[in-house]
């Protein structure tokens, strides 16, 4: 099936009260046309064309991509004003898909049966019934045959209209060629004085073109958003999906509705995550891991039975099997946790490696080092790794001991079984298995006062 596709992407959103085009407002980590233009990238289409037109500069370069073409709609005037700006880039071929970029949660299934609904013949609407259709334009019938007649939009409809409880989502795939034409002969005699894409219907029912409806699964995946509570109220319904797939898989939320997924998580068996947990991009937990509450995870990897306690941020981090991680602790990307490693409580740790067993467990910063087994170090104790234009590397060996308030100057490397005296500033390489120090002799002045304010 040859399919294009066109994304409505130009409306302002004035009800956000927002500076931002309303389909860059995000959910779940994502803004809302690149959650449609994701399900749009499955569909193997020829080409997809995205309809722009608020903020057309700021839309175009936040998603700008090989194979996506732009077309501007300046002024906006209705739906069928926007298709027909497309006109000119639509081959005659196949069957064209109309999908709105404010409509995030359209899933690839059932995009793909509208799709195929029409086949390159058919108009097909993608409709659904709802409880309160308030806003969305219903679907008019033949009395006894069911026959799709038309769409009216809510605010031309009759009270008899307006009590009709199917409606059309504001997605279609309708013919090419036939679609080109129809949307050139619409016309804008209406309260709003626009070109309303769903006159097309009518157009079709004149024409002998079969008119067909395909059902939506379910009425979240066609839900616009117009309104920072509709986006909220979205995003809930899309997290408690979200958790309750991972739950269906046997992992064990304290609780469903505090739980933010804003990419990709995947968990293995025994998996126990508190509440206020939000993890970003893409997330693995093993077997056994726990995640304590209010932790936030970017692209991380958790190993088996690994805790990570309270208020732990990870992002761009590797975390080994059995390692204790917080509470408060920061691991930034390119950190490397080896098996049973223990990061305690307001502890960073940058670029580094930590090798089995290894423990900073209180108030240290280990940026850029490589960390052997069994290392302990101490409270208040960090790397200086950066000179001020350079960063350089900080190599502890196996069974090091670092004191408290210790300052590693790198580029330097402490040998195996070294222990460093607390307070000590090291810029040279420490030898293995011996105690070294570097402070300044404690001298007390006998006689000194602290300085006095002057009185005035």
């Amino acid at each position: 099936m040859s399919l294009q596709i066109v994304i409505m992407a130009a409306g302002k959103g004035t009800r956000m009260k927002s500076q931002l085009p309303k389909v860059l407002h995000r959910l779940a980590g994502r803004s809302l046309v690149q959650h449609v233009l994701h399900t749009a990238g499955r569909l193997a289409a020829r080409h997809t064309i995205v309809v722009t037109g608020h903020g057309a500069d700021t839309v175009e370069s936040a998603i700008a991509g090989p194979g996506l073409a732009f077309v501007r709609q300046m002024p906006q005037l209705g739906t069928g004003h926007a298709v027909q700006q497309v006109v000119p880039q639509l081959g005659d071929e196949g069957t064209v898909l109309i999908l709105n970029g404010d409509v995030p949660l359209v899933a690839e299934a059932t995009a793909r049966a509208l799709a195929e609904a029409c086949a390159g013949e058919r108009l097909a609407l993608l409709t659904i019934e709802l409880p309160d259709p308030t806003g969305y334009g219903r679907i008019v019938r033949e009395p006894g045959t069911r026959r799709v007649l038309g769409i009216v939009e809510h605010k031309d409809a009759t009270p008899e209209q307006r009590a009709i409880r199917e409606v059309y989502t504001g997605m279609m795939a309708a013919p090419a060629a036939w679609l080109k034409r129809s949307v050139m002969a619409l016309k804008n005699d209406n309260a709003q004085r626009e070109y309303y894409l769903t006159d097309i219907v009518a157009m079709a029912v004149a024409d002998g073109v079969p008119v067909v409806a395909s059902p939506a699964a379910s009425e979240t995946e066609v839900l616009g958003v117009n309104s920072p509570a509709q986006l909220a109220d979205l995003e809930r319904r899309y997290q408690r999906a979200q958790a309750e797939a991972l739950m269906e898989a046997g992992v064990r939320l304290a609780d469903p509705a505090r739980f933010d997924v804003r990419g990709t998580l995947s968990c293995g068996t025994d998996v126990e995550i508190d509440i206020g947990c939000v993890f970003e991009g893409t997330v693995h937990l093993a077997d056994g891991a726990r995640v304590g509450p209010h932790c936030v995870l970017r692209d991380a990897r958790i190993g088996a039975g690994a805790v990570i306690h309270p208020f732990t941020h990870i992002e761009g981090a590797t975390v080994g099997a059995g390692a204790l991680v917080g509470p408060y602790a920061r691991l930034r990307p390119g950190a490397e946790l080896g098996e049973e490693v223990h990061i305690g409580n307001f502890v960073e740790v940058k670029n580094s490696t930590l090798a089995k067993g290894a423990k900073a467990n209180h108030l240290a910063y280990l940026g850029d080092a490589t960390v052997g087994e069994r290392v302990n170090y101490g409270a208040g104790s960090i790397t200086a790794n950066y000179d001020g234009a350079n960063k350089h590397r900080t190599t502890i060996g196996n069974d090091v001991h670092v004191g408290s308030n210790c300052v590693l100057v790198a580029p330097v490397t402490l040998g195996d079984g070294a222990t460093i005296g607390g307070g000590s500033t090291i810029s040279k390489d420490a030898p293995a298995g011996q105690l070294t120090v570097a402070r300044a002799r404690q001298v007390t002045l006998a006689g000194w006062t602290r300085p006095q304010k002057q009185k005035k």
